[in-house]
């Protein structure tokens, strides 16, 4: 399941237009507003870390999961002792006692390719959440995958480094697969500049909100509302992104 490598030395670099502070704030707002002022959150899918930050800098202690080595080692680097980070697979992921909440943010639940395999996250989720805890997950939406990026090419060129990404998405098997292309730039002791070239395949399932609702209920967890992504707004049909919150009875 692992699908960051070489995508990671250069991640943040390239992901530097998502507004973490944003979804920190709203994720705070609504952790607050269901009681959880405090305590063991878990950050599932925490990439280089950033968002666990800013979760830390709220006040919760944190537990920052990721089955990426690359990504925990980009992590680390930050040096935040307030953040105990784990390597772990998703769908058997257990931070070690009961915790106050669970967040996943950046589409890290589309990575998980099969309706029975996202139940295992789901009923891990459950069995990490103390009575009344909070889960709160974004997901890209259908709009996203069958319009959006469908079948297109995407690319950026900066001076640290470039990429292109080459999207097929298949409807008939709702997974988005796109090929990743990296030139990163390496030091080097002469004058010129070398760009050393990465390729990676990545995977995302696209989910129905009636899929995610049976499933969250079968793992022993309540619905409690979809939003368009961080925000209080209803969902739309051109939402590209959706925060699902629910809880444990």
């Amino acid at each position: 399941m692992e699908a960051y490598t070489s995508f990671a030395r250069v991640y943040d670099m390239f992901m530097d237009n998502v507004p973490y502070e944003v979804w920190s704030r709203y994720i705070v707002e609504k952790l607050r507003a269901n009681g959880v002022d405090s305590g063991y959150v878990v950050d599932l899918g925490c990439g280089t870390g950033k968002l666990t930050t800013l979760l830390a800098d709220a006040g919760y202690d944190m537990i920052g999961i990721d089955n990426s080595f690359d990504m925990l080692d980009m992590a680390l680097e930050r040096e935040d002792d307030r953040i105990l980070y784990l390597m772990q697979d998703m769908r058997e992921f257990e931070p070690g006692e009961k915790v106050s909440a669970v967040v996943s943010a950046c589409d890290s639940i589309n990575y998980i390719l099969e309706p029975e395999d996202l139940q295992a996250v789901f009923f891990c989720v459950s069995e990490s959440l103390k009575e009344g805890g909070i889960f709160i997950f974004d997901i890209n939406t259908p709009y996203k995958y069958e319009v959006l990026m469908a079948d297109n090419t995407i690319a950026e060129n900066r001076d640290e480094g470039s990429f292109i990404w080459d999207n097929y998405y298949d409807a008939d098997e709702k997974i988005n697969e796109y090929d990743l292309t990296l030139f990163i730039k390496e030091q080097s002791e002469d004058e010129d500049d070398i760009y050393k070239k990465f390729e990676e395949t990545h995977f995302q399932r696209c989910y129905e909100i009636s899929e995610l609702k049976e499933l969250l209920e079968q793992s022993g967890l309540v619905f409690d509302a979809v939003y368009d992504a961080y925000t209080d707004d209803q969902v739309k049909c051109d939402s590209e992104k959706v925060t699902v919150i629910a809880h444990k009875a």
